[in-house]
């Protein structure tokens, strides 16, 4: 029987359980359990007490557990109403706590790694009643952002970044004989990136006063995988912890029994469990402490306020859940991760972010990419994926199960995975790279060096291209044009649709080099697949919309890049509306590298005598400027006859979030906006 919002689920076997029994649980840790999300505002007085960090340092233990249990159920509350990063937060709320209570922010430097699991603290820290509003647009941002808050000490949304952002602030405060501490959180999904370990052996190098808490829920997005998540898994096997004296000095000692982690862990399979004094973290020069229950605050209040005194490089490692307190998040942490609006849906389940293959609404592009791998697998045995740790959001996951020996989940490493494909190449496989664009931009050296430069065939299915809406400027894919095409031996594609991007897939797949394939986040336009799968000639555009007389006065050329392609036909309708003696054109152009310049020729000869190029990119470097560049440099046409030209796409500037529509309008790329520009142009 379903419970009421606002009801626990208790996790005793047993209703029998004495009073002072279930104190001590409270005490240690064990809150309440939510099995619904509240639609309506709880009541949460203690929490409604807390303006600021400082209002925190006055509260009993008991008082703070308390404050745990109203935290949690206020983030159920407000994620369920703005949608967003659900299970993260959720599992660092008492960790949240102990920071704020034993740390004096904004002084001392708090900094969060990726910022999935900041909501907790942006309640904690004056913003409580905005959270409601987080990633909409004019609201909170749905990471840490240094210009929203003084307590947000470092700007987010790439992960691996919080130890080398932490050391750095910690030998600068040094060299200016400031005593303040800085705390670095970062989960064992990023600690798996490279850029953490080599933070971690400049700090031991540099000697520099670090706090680092290792927050390990066996998981990033997905679960955590590799040689290094079978490390942590091994310390808690070991069935002991490095605990810290009262003088700070490492204890080793037997650890408390804890059935959910212990459960968890089993599942993980070795050949053997070390010695826990001989952990990686020691190894590498931190002091190590841990691993501790990361949902016992008495427990964290104790290790942390420790921790915090001893002098170098310190590490302490806490287990917690992802998903903590809400019962179906605990079971299913991938698939809530995140969640939609609670008043968008009528379930449990229609919370979670899975797409659905049985509805009838548009494919993901990301859907399309796994029909594609799916698809093509059986008739190429050569062909192999890769993923930097979006197995779910890249598409992946139907591929995974099917061929397993042919999927390569890397955990978040993007440098790793474009090498890693570059080395596959070299041995006669075909390796695609399924990479968010923002993501790519990580893996930019090893694309040029290592597979670019040796002309390797790789191809790169980049996902998540144009904006993004609601994750704002962190996760925008908006360069991805002008960093790819200045690269020689590449190809790079920009479908219109579905269809265009599953056919281009497959263009590219078969092309003997290196390509790309770029397209958008979210579902498409509705465009049926044609199979079997095409392979579209290299370099040549379509003309898809021929408006107005041959012999008009004035002849715009609309060149769309990608699926911009449907609003400038809509833009051409509506200025042949407004305007007399005018043909316009709107061409898919398809191809970024290399350009149809045989049909820019063309239209040029024809008499066009103004040519706008439409893009979801900044212009700076984009399509339209490799469009100026042939025309300017190389074209004959152009130099006989002089058509006016425009780059419509996004300005110099990071674009605030807000849903698609809303940056699409600030960008001036929604169908409004380019037909501004448009009658600007031929004016």
């Amino acid at each position: 029987m379903q419970q009421s919002p606002h009801s626990p689920q208790s996790r005793s076997a047993s209703t029998s359980t004495s009073s002072a029994t279930e104190s001590a649980a409270h005490l240690n840790g064990l809150q309440q359990t939510y099995v619904t999300i509240p639609h309506t505002r709880p009541q949460t007085l203690l929490l409604d007490s807390i303006d600021n960090p400082s209002d925190l340092k006055t509260l009993s233990t008991d008082k703070l557990i308390t404050l745990a249990d109203e935290l949690r159920l206020f983030l159920l509350y407000a994620v369920g109403q703005s949608g967003g990063h659900f299970g993260a937060n959720l599992g660092v709320v008492e960790l949240t706590i102990a920071l704020h209570y034993l740390l004096d922010a904004p002084r001392d430097q708090i900094v969060w790694d990726v910022g999935h699991q900041a909501y907790g603290h942006k309640v904690l820290t004056s913003r409580r009643e905005k959270l409601i509003g987080i990633r909409a647009k004019a609201g909170l941002t749905a990471f840490p952002e240094r210009a929203e808050s003084i307590y947000d000490t470092f700007g987010v949304g790439h992960s691996s970044t919080s130890i080398s952002a932490g050391l750095g602030m910690s030998l600068a405060l040094r060299y200016q004989k400031r005593e303040q501490t800085v705390a670095c959180i970062i989960g064992d999904g990023a600690m798996s990136g490279g850029m953490a370990f080599e933070a971690m052996n400049d700090a031991v190098q540099q000697d520099a006063d670090l706090l680092v808490i290792l927050n390990d829920n066996d998981m990033s997005i997905s679960c955590s995988i590799g040689g290094f998540s079978r490390h942590l898994a091994m310390l808690w096997e070991s069935g002991y912890q490095v605990d810290i004296s009262e003088t700070g000095e490492p204890v080793l000692r037997q650890r408390p029994s804890m059935q959910d982690f212990d459960r968890r862990k089993r599942h993980k399979q070795h050949r053997e469990v070390p010695k826990i004094e001989d952990n990686l973290f020691k190894a590498i020069g931190f002091t190590y402490f841990g691993p501790f229950d990361g949902h016992n605050l008495p427990e964290l209040l104790r290790v942390l306020g420790r921790a915090k005194q001893i002098k170098g490089p310190v590490l302490v490692h806490i287990y917690t859940t992802k998903g903590k307190g809400f019962a179906p998040a605990e079971a299913d942490p991938v698939g809530f991760h995140a969640i939609g609006k609670v008043a968008a849906v009528d379930s449990v389940k229609d919370l979670q972010t899975k797409p659905d293959l049985q509805q009838k609404t548009p494919l993901k592009y990301s859907q399309v990419f796994g029909q594609f791998l799916c698809d093509k697998a059986p008739q190429d045995d050569k062909l192999l994926a890769i993923t930097p740790a979006m197995e779910e959001g890249s598409g992946m996951t139907d591929f995974a199960r099917q061929y397993p020996e042919r999927f390569f989940d890397v955990a978040i490493a993007e440098q790793h995975a474009v090498t890693l494909a570059a080395g596959m190449a070299t041995q006669g496989v075909k390796p695609i790279v399924a990479i968010y664009s923002t993501f790519l931009q990580r893996g930019y050296d090893q694309l040029i060096h290592d597979v670019a430069l040796q002309n390797l065939d790789v191809t790169f299915a980049i996902d998540r291209a144009g904006l993004v809406g609601e994750d704002g400027a962190t996760h925008a894919g908006i360069f991805d044009f002008a960093f790819l095409r200045c690269v020689p031996n590449i190809l790079i594609a920009a479908p219109k649709d579905e269809n265009e991007c599953y056919h281009l897939l497959n263009t590219c797949y078969e092309y003997q080099g290196c390509s790309a394939v770029r397209y958008p986040r979210g579902n498409g336009v509705g465009a049926a697949i044609e199979l079997p799968a095409q392979q579209y000639p290299i370099g040549r555009g379509v003309v898809e919309l021929v408006l107005g007389a041959d012999n008009a006065v004035t002849k715009l050329a609309i060149l769309a890049f990608g699926t911009l392609v449907a609003t400038a036909q809509q833009a051409a309708a509506m200025l042949m509306d407004s305007h007399t003696d005018i043909q316009v054109q709107v061409v898919n152009m398809r191809w970024v590298k290399p350009l149809d310049t045989q049909l820019l020729e063309s239209l040029i000869s024809q008499g066009v005598t103004h040519i706008a190029t439409v893009e979801e990119h900044v212009i700076m470097g984009g399509a339209g400027s490799a469009v100026n560049e042939y025309l300017l440099n190389s074209s004959p046409a152009f130099k006989a006859n002089r058509p006016a030209i425009a780059n419509i796409g996004i300005p110099d500037s990071f674009l605030a979030h807000g849903s698609p529509l809303e940056q699409l309008v600030d960008a001036g790329l929604d169908t409004t906006g380019v037909v501004a520009q448009l009658q600007a142009l031929v004016v």
